[in-house]
């Protein structure tokens, strides 16, 4: 057989494998979505949960999720965009940043459970948080810490070094370079790691276990005192979000409508992560065709 034979056998290998990735991925989510989309109605996304009975919601564990969410993004994006900025604008090449750089890969390869663990021992109990939003909100930034900081870091490696040198060369400071040249041309790659970052933390399970728990408590939607227990700002109290109360259904059995209501909130759960990346995609295409044309 001729290298031309070998070529086009390889071709078809590689397109029958990526075929067949499709096709698997696709045959789950559309079992997902078929077992699940049929049971989401206004009132499963906005009901609280019910133990031995039937017709539970999950609108109190998805609040929990974006409220997570929100909390861990605000902390995790000052510390991954400072970070990202170090190592890319300021940081010499030495063994330091070989360091740094290695700990960041290994901490992005980690095990989700490993880092709930962590945050058990260090949030929950040394620091005496107790199971609640602020353990799982810091567990999660360990989480997305190193997975931001590179896309950010990355985002901001990739804009050309002629644009660095010609803000110094108009006397801009290194610090004004990097704030009104570098950061904004390098703001679409910036939002959509943010995204999918996200999208990310808002499918996360294994971590929040064992710190933000595994109770919903009621919430009073009128009660904006952030220092009761039915307040829905309280970072406090115990925080049973999407992902864990799908698998809190399936290891309980305590819900005699389980099996339809865990189908309903992975098929909400799978839609909140597709629109992630649609998103994510979109902005990302939005920003960088507005950054091209100016």
């Amino acid at each position: 057989m001729n290298a031309k034979k070998w070529d086009k056998f390889a071709v078809g290998v590689l397109y029958a494998l990526s075929i067949m990735i499709v096709l698997i991925l696709f045959s789950l989510l559309a079992f997902i979505l078929w077992r699940g989309v049929p049971q989401i109605s206004w009132e499963f996304l906005t009901q609280p949960a019910k133990s031995f009975q039937v017709g539970g919601g999950i609108g109190i564990q998805l609040f929990n999720s974006f409220y997570l969410l929100f909390l861990t993004m605000l902390i995790s994006t000052p510390l991954a965009l400072g970070a990202a900025i170090y190592l890319s604008e300021y940081a010499k090449q030495n063994w330091l940043t070989d360091i740094i750089r290695t700990a960041i890969e290994v901490l992005s390869s980690l095990p989700s459970v490993v880092v709930g663990l962590f945050g058990f021992l260090i949030f929950v109990i040394q620091f005496d948080f107790g199971f609640s939003i602020l353990s799982g909100a810091l567990a999660l930034t360990i989480f997305n810490l190193p997975l931001l900081t590179r896309t950010i870091e990355d985002s901001l490696q990739a804009i050309p070094g002629v644009q660095r040198e010609a803000g110094l060369a108009l006397g801009l400071s290194r610090w004004e370079t990097v704030t009104l040249i570098i950061l904004p041309a390098a703001l679409p790659g910036i939002l959509t790691g943010m995204i999918l970052a996200a999208g990310r933390i808002f499918g996360e399970a294994a971590a929040l276990i064992y710190t933000a728990g595994q109770s919903a408590p009621a919430l009073d939607f009128t009660n904006w005192n952030p220092q009761s227990i039915t307040s829905p700002l309280n970072i406090m109290r115990p925080a049973e979000t999407l992902a864990v109360h799908i698998w809190k259904i399936n290891s309980e059995g305590v819900m005699p409508d389980g099996e339809q209501v865990s189908a309903g909130a992975s098929a909400v759960l799978i839609i909140a992560v597709l629109l992630f990346n649609l998103v994510a995609r979109y902005l990302g295409r939005k920003l960088q065709k507005k950054a091209t044309s100016a």
